[in-house]
Parts: structure tokens; C-alpha cells; sequence
């Protein structure tokens, strides 16, 4: 038997009986079956603020197991109100409904609030636009952060609204694509060329001994395991007998460390342009660039990546939704003064703007 109880927020305590196949089970895992609108997670903090109980009696202890024909009420407070005050912006957004929302987000645009950056910030400006479709997660009316992008990184950014919406999509970009469910892309313009056209980097990263403040590659158990998939796209400028000063790549993510596209990038010897922190030492490449795009990269004034692609499954209708975003103008400009360098580019087809269910 399977409550349909799916609300995050219930005013009368929900009452499960226990039945015999449950017997014997932990107490949290039961329940997180039983009301689905749940992560086990909230589950874990109703059970230790004492919002669960059998007979009038409080049950303090998540793993205790349960048996046939005990009856637990669980009374489920309303979402109190987020920490992060809501602040009115502009929100390019791309896709809503009632589970989520997909953010076209722009560079300098910090995701979640941090030290230095208290305010501002994209979870700011969703509180403000979500306003009461928040229904809670984890028992906060506040949006589900599934998967971030740096501050001077531009694309797309899906958020759950609800708990379920949040368990669902955290478990798809925990798998990373492997099980299909979920696609992400990059557009990138990286310094040189790499020497294949499709290549797999595999390299460990964790914080850089030297620096603390920087993520590197590293060896043994200091760093996570980390694999990004490189396709290179279109090379720029180059005479006749002279390497290509820069590429325009594709990556796709296997895993999702801090910085991964920014450090593997500057691992393999093709940094991104416009990177402050793992790019530096390509002063001499710059001013080998025609004078328009040495403006457009001086113009740009961040690392030169893009979120341009993102598909997932509907937390709630398990249907597939496949968005793609075009260059900002800022990247738009690069491209288009480094088409204009000495060489032949290899031929690509444009990245077109796009919103649509596939």
C-alpha cells in the first residue's frame, strides 16, 4: 500500500499503518516509500524534530525498525521562509512549470549566496520570481540547486521548485549522463589547438597544493576522479605552415568537479580564453590576434565558456526536455572577429537559438 500523500506541507498528521512486508524495515526508509513527495532526507529531519509518532508517542530515531500494524502520524509544519531575501532582476528564463524552472543565466551572475556574495545572486532573484510556487525544499521555501555554474560562466541552469523535483534531478546529474537521461554541452574557445579532434581527458582534481584558493590537477587520493569528453569544432587563424591560434570546442562532462572544464583545459596545454586564473601566459598568442579580436577578448573580460546545451527528463512527467541557448553577445563578438583571422576555419554549423521538448 502507497500513500498518495505528495504534499510538501500537511496540516492534519498523515497516518501510515504499517503492513507486513514493511515489518522489520527502518523506520525514515519506509516512509520515504509511503509519502513520495518526500525525500528520505526530510524524512531523516521530520523524524528528529519530533514530527513523527505512534500512539501520541514521539519516534526520535530514523533507523529504528518498524512493525505490522504499528500506525505513525507524521505532521509535516508549513516551509518557513527562506534565509536569502528574494531581490527583483531580470531572469532570462527559458522553460517553467510547476516543478522547475530553466534560467538562461548570464556571466557575472553568482548562483547561491557565499561569503562575499550575500546577495544578488540568482537564488536571490528565483526567491523574488518563484515567490509561493517555492512549496520547499528540505522544509525551506527555496530553490533546489541541482548543478552550478562559475560566476563568469553564461548557459543554461535548470532549479527544482520541489522537494521531489529535487531529488529527481539531483539523482540524473549524479549520474552524469551515463544512464541517458541527461545531456550537457559546452561551447568553449580555447588557446591552440588540441592534437586530436575527439579526445577523452582523464586527470584527478582537488585543490592545488600551492594555491588553496585554485582547483589542479593532482595524484592519488587528494584529488576526485574527473573525465571530460573535448571535440574540436573550428580552429582560428594560422598561415599557411602555422598552427591555429585558437579552437572552438565542444566538451561534454563525465563528471562534475569544481572548475573541471577550466583545469583539464589547462592541463592538456589550451586554456580558455579570457581565463584570469588558469589561462594566464598566452599574452604573446593575444597579440598575435587581428586588432578586433584582441578587442573583443579584452571586451569580453571573463573565461570564454558557454553553457549552450542542457537535456533532462521531467522529474514528474518523464519526458525529455532538450534546450539549447545561443552565444551571448559578448562570446557572439569573439567568434566573429576570430573568423576574421589569416587561415581557413574549419566549416561548423552555427549554434541556433532554441527552447524546445524533443
Amino acid at each position: 500500500m502507497t500513500s498518495d500523500i505528495a504534499s510538501p506541507a500537511i496540516a492534519e498528521p498523515a497516518l501510515v499503518m504499517i503492513t507486513a512486508d514493511e515489518g522489520g524495515q527502518r523506520l525514515d526508509r519506509v516512509l520515504a516509500v509511503r509519502l513520495p513527495g518526500f525525500s528520505r532526507s526530510r524524512i531523516k529531519v521530520l523524524i528528529l524534530s519530533g514530527h513523527v509518532s505512534q500512539d501520541g508517542r514521539t519516534l526520535g530515531d530514523p533507523g529504528q525498525p518498524v512493525k505490522p500494524g504499528d500506525r505513525i502520524a507524521i505532521l509535516v509544519p508549513e516551509p518557513v521562509a527562506a534565509e536569502p531575501e528574494g531581490e527583483a532582476m531580470d531572469l532570462a528564463i527559458v522553460f517553467e512549470d510547476a516543478h522547475l524552472i530553466v534560467i538562461d543565466k548570464p556571466a557575472g551572475l553568482v548562483v547561491h549566496p557565499a561569503a562575499g556574495h550575500s546577495g544578488g545572486t540568482l537564488v536571490n532573484a528565483l526567491i523574488a520570481h518563484c515567490g509561493e510556487s517555492l512549496s520547499g525544499i528540505g522544509g525551506v521555501k527555496r530553490p533546489g540547486i541541482v548543478h552550478r555554474l562559475d560566476k563568469e560562466t553564461s548557459g543554461l541552469l535548470v532549479v527544482a521548485k520541489t522537494d521531489i523535483a529535487h531529488r529527481a534531478l539531483a539523482d540524473q546529474f549524479a549520474a552524469h549522463g551515463l544512464d541517458g537521461r541527461l545531456r550537457r554541452a559546452y561551447l568553449a574557445l580555447a588557446w591552440g589547438v588540441p592534437e586530436k579532434s575527439q579526445a577523452r581527458i582523464e586527470a584527478r582534481i582537488g585543490r592545488s597544493p600551492s594555491n588553496r584558493t585554485r582547483m589542479a590537477v593532482v595524484k592519488g587520493e587528494a584529488g576526485r576522479h574527473a573525465v571530460t569528453h573535448v571535440s574540436v569544432l573550428t580552429t582560428y587563424g594560422g598561415a599557411a605552415g602555422i598552427a591555429p591560434l585558437v579552437s572552438q570546442l565542444r566538451l561534454e562532462l563525465e563528471t562534475g568537479r569544481t572548475h573541471q572544464i577550466r583545469v583539464h583545459l589547462a592541463h592538456i596545454g589550451h586554456p580558455l580564453l579570457g581565463d584570469p586564473v588558469y589561462g594566464q601566459g598566452f599574452k604573446a598568442s593575444a597579440r598575435r590576434l587581428n586588432a578586433g579580436a584582441q578587442s573583443a577578448l579584452e571586451e569580453l573580460g571573463r573565461q570564454a565558456l558557454h553553457a549552450m546545451e542542457l537535456g533532462f527528463e521531467h522529474p514528474a512527467t518523464g519526458k525529455s526536455l532538450h534546450f539549447i541557448s545561443a552565444l551571448p553577445a559578448d562570446m557572439a563578438r569573439l567568434v566573429a572577429a576570430l573568423a576574421g583571422q589569416s587561415g581557413s576555419p574549419i566549416a561548423t554549423e552555427p549554434i541556433k537559438s532554441k527552447s524546445n521538448k524533443r
